[in-house]
């Protein structure tokens, strides 16, 4: 994690969506790069209190906290199992959807079409009574919540892949296919900054305009546990390159993993919401 990386996450939360060259330019590079093969995009507003041009006991989405990379949710669950292994189904809203705490309750939240200005994409945790359970990006870590199956308003597809990090070993491992396809030696969290551990996903592909660091910054759905926020972002953990390459290997990072060259390259055309399994 670097203080570059997190003002990019605020610059993309207060980025406009549709005004500007600038914006369409950014989003075209993102959904470009991306995912190979499962990215989507649509538009939709955000998402809980009755509006006088909305049928009696609809939810005004606009009104609940948003499920983003920024917020902190409250009144969702856990994620029950979060070290164990997922089927690869993964969905996008194509516009806002309510979240709610178990199928077919009320709306608590509301997860929005994108994420740092490109298409959210979530892993499937459970499937009941035409409800999806997802990993949601927003703080605490390991919240999920139900969104509805209904309304021809989601995009479901399936991810091959699986990332595994290994914070112990200093090792990240990409799987595809039950088959791994690669194993690099990384720079994970320091002591008093560590990895966060547990499943999470891949949220989104930023390119930063002027690389420094890093020419690809790929955020997950986790946060550091010991920084509420760092470099004027909220703290989101990311993959990402170091040009010192004396680094991997070792627990040096503010919570962010540092990989090669070559791993970076490979991360980056994994499809987002492939889950990310993040070990001690």
């Amino acid at each position: 994690m670097t203080h570059r990386f997190q003002r990019m996450i605020r610059r993309a939360q207060k980025a406009p969506r549709d005004t500007g060259r600038r914006s369409r330019d950014l989003r075209a590079r993102l959904g470009a790069a991306a995912v190979c093969a499962v990215l989507a995009s649509g538009c939709g507003g955000g998402g809980g209190q009755q509006s006088s041009s909305r049928p009696a006991g609809e939810v005004d989405l606009a009104a609940l906290p948003q499920a983003t990379t920024f917020t902190t949710l409250q009144g969702l669950p856990k994620d029950p199992a979060p070290h164990a292994p997922v089927d690869g189904t993964v969905v996008h809203p194509t516009t806002t959807v309510p979240v709610a705490a178990e199928p077919g309750g009320r709306p608590v939240a509301a997860l929005p079409d994108k994420q740092l200005d490109g298409p959210t994409w979530v892993p499937v945790l459970e499937t009941r009574q035409g409800w999806h359970r997802v990993m949601l990006p927003s703080k605490p870590n390991q919240t999920t919540g139900w969104i509805p199956q209904d309304g021809g308003k989601l995009t479901v597809a399936h991810t091959p892949y699986q990332i595994k990090v290994e914070v112990g070993e200093r090792r990240l491992t990409i799987v595809r296919d039950g088959r791994k396809v690669g194993t690099w030696t990384v720079a994970v969290g320091a002591d008093a900054t560590p990895t966060p551990v547990g499943r999470t996903f891949l949220l989104a592909l930023l390119k930063p305009s002027k690389p420094t660091f890093s020419p690809l910054v790929l955020p997950v759905g986790a946060h550091s546990q010991t920084l509420d926020t760092f470099g004027g972002g909220p703290g989101t953990v990311a993959f990402h390159g170091w040009k010192d390459k004396s680094v991997f290997g070792k627990a040096v990072t503010h919570g962010c993993i540092r990989v090669p060259a070559d791993a970076l390259e490979r991360l980056s055309k994994i499809p987002l919401g492939t889950p990310v399994h993040v070990t001690a």
